[in-house]
């Protein structure tokens, strides 16, 4: 029977999208409104097609129902509940369906927020562009990522469950959708970039509609990457929250390229300038979901973040291509139209600095995608392996980081069209002072190195900036100085300033040691006292865990452990953390104690400022929240910045 309900709610979605594109096209091309009007009747049916899917592939996990080849595959009965149900998208197959839920869930609040313009031709072609892309996603899942595969399970049979990396850390249960909530979100502003192109519509009113859009995705997509690096740190145990894996670079190239977006899009609304570079970063945004989607799923990289090879690959990279394509191509169509009517008069001021800002991401996310597509292409055309580490990305991105956080000091006090010499030094005194500041204090907790002390002193250098904005604008207009665009903006701002600082602080200054002790024995690392208490045995319904007892600081007691599973064999050790607001002390197992040998092998490693990462993270979902809040209205500085209604913008 679940097989059946998913096969049908799939097939269900594909004929709705099918018929909502046929349908809209036909309205589109005879006039008939009536017919446009029709796509949001077909945008509930595609969610109901695979809220069915969705439904049936759950139950089939909940009742352990091995028939589905899916299931025989990654469950368990011994899997635990939460972790049973989050084993759905714990594989290839099932995150492709989370995938098509997400993005019909999408498809219908767009319909229904745009309900009464559904004969609009711009939204008439976004809608279109989304059920287009539902048509692969969901064909996709009919052919080559079939979840709904039948199966004959033998008398007795039981599955391995997912694997044991994905079902010891709560995070697995919300890293994903998180992350899937960023990923799809994009699909919106990338709908509207194309329907802008293709009905010539390239003013500025299409960017009102996005604008919100886009930011939500992309504050879904920081906490999906925040809580990924949380999860790698709490899980993993090499002392580590990024290690420039091809799939968490995955993640980041989209980010780069939408936080560029956001900040240059402010240009295009005040000044009517930068219209192909913005279409191009919303383009290039989609399609590096879709590449981050192909190296996650194709097999094409070894990672534990990567999901087994399977025909899937050539037709996700086929995607990528034809996205591109369709892209590079429409915006050459329209390029006389996408001409800027405006001009930066100045490189000091705000839009300049927003075009060395997006200059800068621009080169951050070519980089990135540099060292992690290079070794796959040289493997793909000389058959040689080809390896780039952290060292590469470090190196390369380290002064890229630096320069970011000198814009984010700068950019927030410049006026538009130009500043003055005199205007700089007045609003840039302070926050100056502060980045003097921050470099003292850190000398004098003892911190050392050029690259370490210049992240610091920029980071204050930004922050006394940021806070600088936030003061004057809740001076003025009281708690609505938090909320708004550029308010919240600066929020966000402070977040990344902190993550910045914590980053350069936990790489720069961590401490490590491996250490052989008995029962009672202690050992010392940056200053902190450990002492092995104990250890012990408990059976799990799913695994053996085996827990050491360790004192630290002659306070608290914590238990790293060496879990066991039952159904594969494999033993993962879970690290223990000893988190402050000054540093994380992590413990994990390197060496069980047996019979012939009692000794404890335990590997620490301590590190300065990790906790503030999580905070910065938090600081800026906070701020992404209170910039989807309307701000303070202003009349644009130039005539063509005036954003029009959708209705109103001509070809």
């Amino acid at each position: 029977m679940n097989r059946a309900l998913g096969l049908t709610g799939l097939i269900l979605a594909l004929g709705g999208s099918l018929l909502a594109i046929s349908v809209i096209l036909t309205g589109l091309k005879r006039s008939r409104p009536e017919l446009m009007r029709m796509g949001r009747a077909y945008s509930f049916v595609v969610l109901l097609g695979a809220t069915m899917a969705v439904a049936a592939m759950e139950r089939a996990f909940i009742q352990r129902d091995y028939t589905l080849k899916y299931v025989a595959e990654h469950g368990s009965s011994t899997t635990p509940a939460l972790f049973n149900v989050a084993s759905m998208w714990s594989a290839l197959e099932g995150s492709i369906l989370l995938w098509g839920l997400i993005l019909a869930g999408y498809l219908v609040v767009v319909a229904h927020k745009f309900r009464k313009r559904l004969d609009d031709s711009l939204v008439a072609w976004a809608l279109i562009t989304m059920f287009s892309v539902c048509v692969f996603f969901f064909g996709l899942m009919l052919t080559a990522a079939n979840p709904f595969r039948g199966n004959i399970p033998i008398p007795g049979f039981d599955g391995p469950g997912p694997n044991p990396l994905l079902q010891n850390h709560i995070l697995m249960a919300f890293h994903p959708p998180m992350l899937y909530l960023g990923y799809v979100g994009f699909t919106v502003p990338f709908a509207f970039a194309i329907a802008a192109l293709v009905t010539g519509r390239v003013g500025e009113g299409w960017l009102v509609e996005t604008r919100r859009w886009t930011l939500f995705a992309w504050g879904f997509l920081t906490a999906g990457i925040i809580l990924g690096a949380w999860w790698s740190y709490e899980v993993l145990g090499w002392g580590g929250y990024w290690g420039w894996d091809p799939v968490e670079n995955a993640s980041l190239l989209p980010w780069l390229t939408g936080t560029a977006y956001l900040h240059s899009v402010m240009v295009q609304e005040r000044r009517g300038m930068l219209r192909v570079w913005n279409l191009s970063l919303l383009c290039a945004t989609f399609s590096l979901t879709i590449l981050g989607t192909f190296l996650t799923r194709s097999g094409v990289v070894a990672s534990v973040h990567a999901f087994s090879a399977g025909s899937v690959g050539p037709i996700l990279l086929g995607f990528f291509a034809l996205v591109v394509a369709v892209s590079v191509g429409l915006i050459g169509l329209r390029g006389d139209q996408l001409r800027s009517v405006g001009h930066i008069d100045s490189p000091l001021s705000r839009e300049g600095a927003f075009l060395a800002n997006n200059v800068v991401f621009a080169a951050l996310a070519f980089v990135v995608l540099l060292g992690t597509v290079f070794p796959l292409v040289i493997e793909a055309t000389t058959g040689d392996t080809l390896s780039v580490g952290p060292p590469y990305f470090s190196r390369m991105t380290m002064p890229l980081g630096l320069t970011l956080l000198l814009l984010m000091a700068i950019a927030p006090v410049l006026p538009w069209r130009k500043a003055s010499g005199e205007l700089l030094r007045e609003r840039l005194w302070w926050p100056a002072w502060t980045g003097l500041a921050a470099v003292l204090l850190a000398v004098l907790l003892g911190a050392t190195g050029v690259a370490p002390l210049l992240a610091f002193g920029l980071g204050g250098f930004a922050a006394g900036s940021a806070l600088r904005q936030i003061a004057l604008a809740t001076k003025r207009l009281g708690w609505r100085g938090f909320v708004g665009r550029t308010n919240g903006g600066m929020v966000v701002h402070l977040g990344v300033i902190v993550i910045g600082v914590a980053l350069a602080a936990s790489m720069s200054f961590m401490s490590q040691g491996e250490f052989t002790l008995k029962e009672g024995e202690t050992a010392r690392v940056a200053g902190h006292t450990l002492q092995f208490l104990s250890s012990r045995t408990v059976d799990q319904p799913n695994r053996v865990e085996l827990l050491a007892r360790i004192k630290v600081d002659g306070e608290q007691v914590y238990e790293p452990k060496l879990n066991r599973y039952r159904q594969s064999g494999q033993t993962i050790p879970t690290p223990s953390v000893k988190a402050s607001l000054r540093d994380d002390i992590m413990m994990s197992i390197t060496t069980a104690p047996s019979e012939s040998d009692p000794s404890l092998g335990l590997r620490v490693i301590v590190q300065p400022m990790v906790t503030w990462l999580w905070i910065g993270g938090l600081i800026m979902v906070i701020g992404t929240v209170l910039s989807l809040f309307p701000g303070r209205r202003r009349n644009p500085l130039d005539a063509v910045s005036a954003a029009a209604p959708i209705e109103q913008v001509s070809a």
